[in-house]
Parts: structure tokens; C-alpha cells; sequence
């Protein structure tokens, strides 16, 4: 902690913060630095892709967060991971590479008033900062996908390293129930099925401290980083226009207390979760609710903490036979070390895998006009994350509403920053989600009734045949369905008019000069798909804006000195 000032302070090394320190502080004009609540990603699971399970649910990389309990999930509270680490979320995620489609970018820009959020604005942001293995020297590929990827970027985007027959027959038996065959789910429509592309690199996870921090960042002299230093609040200043400037933080570093002073911006980059406690906690949110718990208000933002949308998958778990899943790969030591050699040689096998390997995207219904649900398919099954395989051969096939119009909040529960804030999605709180959700459920039993799995012979272990009706699918969706980690839309985007956008189209926090909101929680609407990589070309997108304004507020005077210096030398 040689200093306490900079130009910028950016709060959450995860995955929007990390692009946005790489990308502000390549101008060595600009000092910047980085808070981190967790620690390095210097934890070798991190980076073995298996090592989610290790990750999750660890006090040394994730938050440890619950939900409040659910009606909707049957009084149910989930495990809520957040990545507490270099890398964020990114670190502890399924890897799975999903930009979502076209028309969410659409209705994010009818929403914000702002053309620079359409489809065809935000595709250069994406491609800016993608290394698409079929773009490396050597690879084949055609105009069309040229103009819809980039190779030069620094985030990587591989192929997965692993195949499986059960999951080549399911892809087989949804081609047979209409739905079509895919390469790739990033075109602006991602309907269709197939393997997932992953955030990987040689068989290694690929996180945002990779690809940005490391070893650009770290080289710097103008960069700096502190990692175990939480934020507690934000500092802010009256002015004249009854407006607050945001001037700094304090920083709880876990034996003191530092204050930071920005002269620049500070930047906001915490999480759909983080990001809403902190602003709480400096005085801005829900008037009432800062009250309550003895904050001054400085500023009354009734949409901060509200407008969460989070992505509720439905695990529907299939016995089969004469079919190897990992259920019965890992059920012996021989097994298990079979595993742990191909990785150590090869960097493949079930070590290489995401959470989630098959995807397809398809309608809940035949009168939806775009894809409106999301499959996880897996050779695997267990009672719920965390827990043994089952001792028999299964695969999962899990379903997700992509567009889920049930909302929840984040709300402190004190004004002590160090204690969780209350988590509340409302899961499947509208009759709209309780009926897709009884609708997926039909979509996966017609999908593996399908001959491309018959002869694995196929037997529903979760829900149960017994359950058809609506009311019932519903019910057991609320008994069997869990979140699939995508919290968005707490510190929303939208335009002037609208009381609960917090930030307007640039990400800045109305109201308050020198704060931006860079991460999922800018979201108005949650994306069609994972929001890993939606959230980097969010901070894409904002850091050509700072930067472009801090260009345009340089003026010849400031700059006119350094000249007649260096002339003078």
C-alpha cells in the first residue's frame, strides 16, 4: 500500500474488473488500483476444470451465500456461489462460453434509449477480446464465421477435450424431436444442440486474472493490487447541485481500516450481489430500507437491490443401461486413478470437463417465437451439488426458463458490511414461469422418448411418470429445481424516466458523479444463456467509454507544461 490516491479504483477483481484495470491502466498516465475481498487464484483447483466441485461451497474461493427461503421452491433456501477470489466468478463457473441472442440486445437497447446496445453495437465488443480456437493459424474457417468471432483477444474459447455416447444419443434424440444441430451457439441465435465451447485453455480453466491481470497488469508500474481488502463503503461528497460525488472507498484489510481516494471514477465491479450491498452500505438504495437500518440516505435509489433475475434449472435425472456415465466411472479407486491419469497425460477425460457439456436451446412451446429454454445435459446424476454420485449409471438433463419474469431483491440485513445481505430471487413467483416450468418438463420427457435413446432403455428417476399434470410439474419443480448461478439486473441500466434504473446507459449511477456499476447487475434483462461472457463484453464496452472520456476532459493546458518539459530536457 505504497498510496492511497489514484485516477482509478476498481472494486472486484472478478470478471468485469479485470478487463477494465487491463484496459485502463495500458495508459501509463493513469494510476489504478484494484480491491480484491478474496485472495490470489493461486488455489490449484481453481484452474483443474473439475475443480468446481472443490471450489463451491469453499470459504477460500466463493462467499458461502444462501438464499432466503423460497414459496416458490417449496420454502426451499439454496447455496448461492459467488467467486471470492482473483478472477471472480469466473474462477469458480461452469466455463461455458454464451453470449445469449440477438434480440436481448434488441430489447436492452429499446430499454436504455441507447442504440450502442444492439446486436450488431455490441458484437465488436465481444469479438475485441476473443481467441476462438477455429481462428488459430492452421484452422478452417468461413467468412460468415469470421464476421461473428475474433482470434486475437485475450479470452480464450476451446472446444471441449471429452465426448460421451449417452450424450451423442441424447443430441441424436433431440435432432429427432425437432430440434436441429448446432456448431456453434454465439451466431445471435443460439438454437439448436450440441457440445458446449469452454473457457479453457489446453485442458487448464481460462479466468479473467488469466487473461487480464496476467502477466500484462502485473508489469505495470501504474497498476496496483490489493487482494483480502473489502469495501465497506463507498465515500461521498455533497454538491452544489444536490448531487453526490463518489470520492473513494473504505477498505477493511483485515487488520485496518485504509481509505482511497479516486480522482478520477470509481468503478464498481462487485457482482450482481456485492455491488447492491455496497452501495446500500454507502447510503445509496431504498430510502426505507437504509433507514432501518440507521444509514443516511444520501442518495434515495429505489431500484438498487431490486429487478434480480436469476436462471432456475430443473434437474430431471434418467437411469439407464449398458451406457458409461461418471456415475459408474468414479464408483472405484481403480476408476477414479484411470480418470486422474488421462488428465495428468493427456489433459482430458472427466478432469477437463465443465459442469455441464451438451446444451440445446429450444421453445417450451411451439408458439414462443424465439428459444425460450436453456438444457445442461451431463453423464452424471446425484441428489444435489455437493453430494456422492448415485451408485447407479444416469445422466442429468437440466432445463432452465431463459426468460424468467419473476423478480427478486438483495437488501442489507445490518449496516455491518461483513455480515451477507438477504438474497431473495422469488423463483417461480408468476404463473408465466410456473407454466414453462411444467412445459420444460414435458419438452425433456418428449426429447428422451426419442429413438436415438431407446437403447439405453431410459427411466425417469426424477420427477417421476407419476407427476402430469400442471399443478403437479409445477410442484415438483419447486421440490427438484435449483439456481444455475446467473444473478443479474440489481443495479439495472434503463432510461431517465424509469424510477428503478439505477445507472443509465454507460453504467454511471444516476445522481452521483465519479461511480460506475460495471458487472451483471447493469443488466435491465437477464441474457438467453450463461452470463459470463455477456458480463466481459459489458466491461468492453465500458472501458472504450472511460477511456474515450478521459481523452476528451484532457485539455491543451494540462498537457502543454508536460511539452515545454520535456523541451526544455
Amino acid at each position: 500500500m505504497s498510496d492511497t490516491t489514484f485516477d482509478y479504483i476498481v472494486i472486484g477483481g472478478g470478471t468485469a474488473g479485470a478487463l477494465l484495470c487491463n484496459r485502463l491502466s495500458r495508459n501509463p498516465k493513469h494510476r489504478v488500483l484494484l480491491l480484491e475481498a478474496g485472495r490470489k487464484d493461486d488455489y490449484h483447483w481453481i484452474h483443474i476444470p473439475v475443480g468446481y466441485l472443490y471450489c463451491i461451497g469453499n470459504p477460500r474461493t466463493d462467499w458461502l451465500y444462501k438464499t432466503e427461503p423460497e414459496p416458490g421452491l417449496n420454502g426451499r433456501r439454496l447455496r448461492y456461489p459467488r467467486g471470492k477470489t482473483l478472477g471472480g466468478c469466473s474462477s469458480i463457473n461452469g466455463m461455458i462460453y454464451m453470449r445469449g441472442q440477438a434480440r436481448d440486445y434488441e430489447q436492452w437497447a429499446e430499454l436504455t434509449g441507447d442504440e450502442a446496445w444492439r446486436w450488431d453495437q455490441v458484437l465488436p465488443a465481444f469479438k475485441q477480446h476473443e481467441s476462438h480456437w477455429r481462428l488459430d493459424a492452421g484452422q478452417e474457417a468461413g467468412e460468415e464465421f469470421r464476421r461473428l468471432h475474433g482470434g486475437s483477444g485475450e479470452w480464450r474459447v476451446e472446444k471441449q477435450r471429452l465426448r460421451w455416447d449417452i450424450l451423442d444419443a441424447f443430441a441424436q434424440a433431440a435432432q429427432q424431436a425437432g430440434i436441429p444441430a448446432t456448431d456453434d451457439f454465439n451466431r445471435g441465435c443460439n438454437e439448436g444442440v450440441g457440445y458446449f465451447e469452454v473457457n479453457q485453455k489446453n485442458g487448464w480453466r481460462w479466468n479473467t486474472a488469466k487473461a487480464f491481470l496476467r502477466p500484462t497488469c502485473y508489469g505495470r508500474p501504474n497498476f496496483e493490487m490489493w487482494t483480502s481488502a473489502q469495501v465497506s463503503r463507498l465515500l461521498l461528497e455533497p454538491q452544489p447541485d444536490g448531487g453526490q460525488r463518489c470520492t473513494g472507498a473504505e477498505v477493511w484489510t483485515g487488520e485496518e481500516m485504509v481509505t482511497v481516494q479516486a480522482e478520477r471514477e470509481v468503478l464498481l465491479c462487485a457482482g450482481a450481489v456485492n455491488s447492491p450491498q455496497i452501495l446500500q452500505l454507502s447510503g445509496l438504495g431504498p430510502g426505507e430500507l437504509l433507514q432501518r437500518h440507521g444509514i443516511a440516505v444520501r442518495r434515495d435509489l429505489r431500484g438498487v437491490g431490486a429487478n434480480l433475475q436469476d436462471h432456475l434449472q430443473i434437474r430431471s435425472v434418467y437411469k439407464v443401461q449398458d451406457a458409461k456415465t461418471l456415475n459408474t466411472m468414479a464408483a472405484s479407486l481403480m476408476g477414479k486413478a484411470a480418470i486422474g491419469l488421462e488428465y495428468a497425460l493427456r489433459r482430458s477425460g472427466p478432469m477437463s470437463m465443465a459442469p455441464s457439456q451438451l446444451g440445446a436451446f429450444t421453445r417450451s412451446d411451439p408458439s414462443r417465437r424465439h428459444p425460450n429454454l436453456e438444457y445442461h445435459v451431463q453423464p452424471l446424476s446425484l441428489e444435489a451439488f455437493g453430494e456422492p454420485l448415485h451408485e447407479f449409471p444416469a445422466f442429468t438433463a437440466s432445463v432452465c426458463n431463459l426468460n424468467p419474469s419473476s423478480r427478486g431483491t438483495v437488501r442489507l440485513q445490518s449496516a455491518d458490511f461483513r455480515q451477507a445481505p438477504a438474497i431473495a430471487p422469488n423463483y417461480l413467483s408468476t404463473a408465466e414461469d410456473r407454466q414453462v416450468a411444467a412445459d420444460s418438463l414435458r419438452v425433456t420427457r418428449r426429447i428422451v422418448g426419442q429413438p436415438a435413446l431407446a437403447r439405453f432403455k431410459p427411466e425417469e428417476w426424477k420427477p417421476g411418470v407419476q407427476y402430469q399434470s400442471d399443478e403437479e410439474l409445477a410442484q415438483l419443480a419447486g421440490d427438484i429445481a435449483t439456481t444455475i448461478f446467473h444473478p443479474v439486473g440489481t443495479t439495472k441500466m434503463g432510461r431517465a424516466d424509469d424510477p428503478m434504473a439505477v445507472l443509465d446507459s454507460r453504467f454511471r449511477v444516476r445522481g452521483v458523479q465519479g461511480l460506475r456499476v460495471v458487472d451483471a447487475g447493469a443488466m435491465p434483462t437477464i441474457t438467453s444463456g450463461n452470463t459470463n461472457s455477456p458480463t466481459l463484453m459489458m466491461a468492453e464496452k465500458a472501458a472504450g467509454w472511460i477511456v474515450a472520456e478521459a481523452m476528451e476532459s484532457s485539455t491543451p493546458q494540462t498537457a502543454e507544461p508536460e511539452v515545454l518539459f520535456r523541451l526544455t530536457l
